[in-house]
């Protein structure tokens, strides 16, 4: 089972992380301006978890209805995925694989560790 790591951030928002078992990161969500809104943001990771990807790494790719993940290249050539809610916001976001294989199972351990996660809210460093 992993965790939903909720932690306050220097300007007065909060963040969270899905951590697996292992301690690794798994995704990361974006600023929330409150504690609740951010705690209905990894609500929705658990709602959302086990849906389609979109491959945007292919030429001509078919595109998926929300919510979904986007698997897609980032600047330096990295593969990344991003999670985005029904209503298309993005609600979670992965570090840099090196190759699709390796992102689609971060993608596969958010569904494995999400829906039985803890949510643990953590103190500003």
């Amino acid at each position: 089972m992993g965790k939903f790591g909720i932690k306050p951030t220097a300007d007065g928002g909060y963040m969270f992380n899905l951590i697996a078992n292992n301690g690794q990161v798994i995704c990361t969500s974006q600023v929330y301006k409150s504690l609740a809104t951010c705690k209905a943001g990894a609500e929705s990771v658990r709602t959302n978890c086990a849906v389609d990807v979109e491959d945007q790494t292919v030429e001509g790719y078919e595109q998926v209805k929300c919510p979904k993940y986007e698997m897609y290249t980032d600047v330096a050539g990295k593969i990344r995925f991003r999670l985005r809610a029904s209503n298309g916001e993005i609600i979670a976001a992965s570090q840099a694989y090196a190759d699709k294989a390796s992102c689609l199972k971060g993608i596969r351990s958010i569904g494995a560790h999400a829906p039985d996660a803890e949510i643990v809210v953590q103190e500003l460093e």
